[in-house]
């Protein structure tokens, strides 16, 4: 990845750290309007694709809508309706819980995992960030007959409409595979192409299987996130748009414009990313008022606020 600076890190008036990556905003035709770093370059989306991989599985037959198909997109925080949920998309496909192949997990949320860990909960696939996801991977195949022990083969006709989808989104070929941390393949594409994916799905026109991804996560945010959770937040905030966080400082966000974001911080880093969409969105014209809790991250000093993370003048002017 390009290395130019996103974030600053301030503890008091000295300047401790920075947060280098590349960030990029693309408008309805998918074409770059503010980049910086290497929007070009390519990268694993990590869970940011997973309301691409979640589209696939529409176009694939899965027919989930709402609270559910909002959770097929999710890295979800392990609580109590989420873990029902994706129980709930399995069964309607005759499955159980033995069927998931995601690793074994505790939950992701820090309530949730708190609670867990109280009640002396085991490690589980179902409690698993992506068991949504699977879930509904699992329910596709189902519905299309196809086998379900090797769901998450790359050459497994799930996930080659999966790669066909994203690649359509994206406007690009896929440019690597790989294994993501839940065990289904990763794509990678550019960050620009990621930027025109989600740009496409948040403007999609009611009734296309888009804009059916695209509402079921703005109206159940809770549901892709959690408790506590910025991605949670940012769309509770802001009607008609879409945002998914991923694994090692990746964030993408859609508005209902048509326009895009994407961003990863080189380091993989996560405390920098809402900062740094906070700071595109406003440069966009977006009102991010209510988002003023995202708009930095305090630095802490013997537990009381002693600085902050901030945007770098390259990303906020």
């Amino acid at each position: 990845m390009g290395h130019e600076v996103l974030a600053e890190v301030w503890r008091g008036d000295f300047l401790e750290s920075v947060h280098h990556g590349t960030v990029v905003a693309t408008d309805a035709s998918g074409s770059p309007t503010l980049s910086v770093g290497r929007p070009g370059d390519v990268a694993f989306p990590r869970s940011s694709n997973k309301p691409l991989q979640a589209l696939a599985m529409l176009r694939g037959g899965l027919d989930l809508d709402g609270e559910l198909l909002a959770l097929a997109c999710a890295s979800h925080s392990g609580e109590d309706f989420h873990v029902a949920g994706a129980l709930e998309i399995l069964a309607s496909a005759g499955l159980s819980e033995d069927a998931l192949q995601c690793t074994p997990d505790l939950p992701l949320g820090e309530q949730a995992r708190a609670h867990a860990l109280a009640q002396g909960l085991q490690a589980a696939p179902k409690y698993m960030n992506c068991s949504g996801k699977h879930a509904a991977m699992l329910a596709t195949c189902v519905a299309n007959g196809w086998p379900t022990a090797t769901y998450l083969d790359p050459t497994h006709p799930l996930q080659v409409t999966t790669r066909e989808t994203i690649e359509d989104v994206a406007g690009e070929p896929v440019a690597q595979v790989g294994v993501d941390g839940c065990g289904a393949p990763i794509f990678a594409i550019s960050l620009t192409g990621l930027a025109r994916a989600f740009g496409r799905l948040a403007s999609a026109p009611e009734g296309t299987l888009e804009h059916r991804v695209a509402a079921a996560m703005n109206a159940h945010p809770r549901w892709v996130g959690g408790t506590g959770r910025d991605v949670t937040a940012l769309m509770s905030a802001l009607p008609g748009v879409i945002a998914k966080d991923g694994a090692e400082g990746v964030y993408a966000v859609g508005l209902p414009t048509g326009e895009g974001v994407a961003l990863k911080i080189a380091d993989g880093s996560s405390r920098a990313r809402a900062v740094v969409v906070v700071a595109v969105l406003k440069r966009l014209g977006v009102d991010v008022s209510e988002l003023e809790d995202l708009a930095t991250v305090p630095v802490l000093g013997h537990g009381r606020a002693v600085g902050a993370v901030r945007p770098s003048l390259a990303v906020a002017s």
